[in-house]
């Protein structure tokens, strides 16, 4: 389709697509009461930086709050979409009991702290943000899920950089690298600064059945199974052979989604550049796989968040899910039966065909926060205290956003949740395979604000149009095309 016909497209239809991934939450809360400490993150200051020269660095942290920035307010309001994650990290910053944070902020019982729950999904959580600002209302720290956060951090009018609170390198030297980058502005005012923080790291790992997979691939353990997986071509090959061996009656892959979610963190070019789609060879070389499986069986038909989906994992119809940290106490348990189910514990994880993420949420701060004071003191509590990392790791559970933090306790074999890992084999620590991935995800240079509406309509694109509707490939990039154009109707494109 030609400009014009592209740009007439852009002036009939303004609303964006979006891909709504589910956030974090689904594990329960197995500690009574936080385990409260001051670590020397958050006391220790730094020499003052020389008056006011450019750096081509971002500066260390010196703790010492912008003028710009208001503090002593009467109320510190965090701002989320659901109560999953926000009244715990408040319990474990102010030392309260996690059993009864949410009822206790709820009834106002949390003096000087707020917790504002929208209770909305993720994806609607930005037009209730919108809303908010637009009203004036009272917002200090709010959270801001991966697929849209840029829309926030790009933005010098609803985000400020957290260099003005003080909060440098020092404070996240730690974190994953591709949470760091997910948290910084790609344009506007911050433009390459720290504007995001998030408290964890939503690595991804490939779950299978460990007595199917010994059974049709011969593998016994994670490793000869890593092995066999090792790249997108050995995956296909492995899913052919479950297939040989089952006369189709047993797919390797959950859902062409997962497969997406996982591959898609494999580019090494933005979707976006010099304002122009970037159409590259993986994009091709999904589609190849994709219906390489698709027509082998390799992959179920099922779409995610469907009954369907998790369902498959319970009769035993699809032996393998594409899963994130947030996920294995959540949609994976109810793939496995639960734990009275007759899959539980038969299931081992390995890294995959390439390293992932999936989902996440990173917080941000209001420039017009009148409590600068406890915004700093909450991120640090949750991003960068290790001691308080450490302890919310393990009361909460969650796999925190602190590379050394993460690597001691898993060292150290500490169970998370006893229903979560009872569900693997010999009793293997899934997270040590999630976290091998964590550190080799690499996102340097490749986000673009629109990343979660083109890889929607670039999905959408090749399973209805290529694999269900049997367009050609050109065919299909043609209506993803159109389908970008409508949703990112800024970009420039050729005849």
């Amino acid at each position: 389709m030609n400009t014009l016909k592209r740009t007439l497209a852009c002036i009939a239809t303004l609303a964006m697509t979006a891909t709504a991934f589910a956030s974090c939450g689904d594990e329960k809360k197995d500690d009574n009461k936080a385990e409260t400490t001051t670590a020397a993150a958050t006391e220790a200051t730094t020499a003052d930086p020389d008056g006011g020269e450019e750096t081509t660095e971002p500066p260390a942290g010196d703790h010492q709050i912008d003028p710009s920035l208001k503090t002593g307010g009467k109320e510190f309001t965090v701002v989320a979409w659901n109560a999953d994650d926000v009244p715990y990290l408040i319990a474990q910053w102010k030392g309260l009991n996690y059993d009864t944070i949410v009822q206790d902020l709820a009834d106002g019982k949390v003096e000087g702290v707020n917790a504002n729950i929208l209770n909305v999904q993720g994806g609607q959580a930005s037009e209730k943000y919108d809303q908010l600002f637009n009203d004036g209302s009272d917002i200090d720290v709010y959270l801001v899920e991966a697929d849209w956060a840029l829309k926030y951090i790009n933005d010098d009018t609803r985000t400020v950089a957290l260099e003005k609170l003080g909060l440098g390198d020092n404070d996240f030297s730690n974190i994953y690298g591709y949470t760091d980058e997910v948290g910084k502005a790609t344009e506007g005012a911050n433009a390459g600064k720290r504007v995001g923080v998030s408290w964890q790291a939503a690595a991804g790992g490939f779950a299978y059945r460990a007595d199917l997979a010994e059974e049709y691939l011969g593998v016994k353990t994670p490793e000869e199974m890593q092995a066999k997986i090792n790249d997108w071509d050995l995956f296909v090959d492995a899913a052919k052979e479950v297939s040989d061996k089952t006369s189709g009656g047993v797919a390797l892959a959950d859902t062409l989604g997962g497969l997406w979610q996982a591959f898609a963190c494999g580019r090494t070019q933005p979707w976006v550049v010099d304002n122009k789609l970037v159409i590259d060879d993986s994009c091709k070389k999904f589609a190849d796989t994709a219906k390489a499986l698709w027509d082998c069986g390799g992959v179920t038909k099922n779409t995610q968040w469907t009954d369907e989906w998790t369902a498959a994992g319970v009769s035993g119809k699809c032996m393998g899910y594409f899963v994130s940290t947030w996920g294995f106490g959540g949609f994976f348990l109810d793939a496995v039966g639960g734990v009275d189910g007759e899959q539980y514990g038969k299931w081992n994880v390995c890294q995959g065909p390439t390293p992932f993420y999936w989902g996440g949420t990173w917080m941000v701060v209001n420039p017009g926060t009148d409590n600068a004071e406890e915004a700093q003191q909450f991120l640090l509590s949750a991003c960068s205290d290790e001691a308080q990392m450490s302890a919310y790791a393990k009361a909460k559970p969650e796999y925190v956003n602190n590379q050394k933090v993460m690597d001691d306790l898993i060292a150290g074999n500490t169970v998370f949740n006893e229903k979560i890992s009872g569900n693997f084999k010999d009793g293997q620590n899934y997270f040590a395979e999630l976290a091998k991935n964590a550190k080799t995800i690499d996102f340097k240079g490749l986000i673009t604000p629109y990343d979660a509406s083109i890889k929607g309509s670039f999905s959408n694109a090749i399973k209805e149009q290529f694999l269900e509707g049997g367009k050609s490939y050109d065919d299909s990039m043609e209506t993803f095309k159109d389908k970008v154009a409508e949703s990112v109707p800024d970009l420039e494109w050729d005849d």
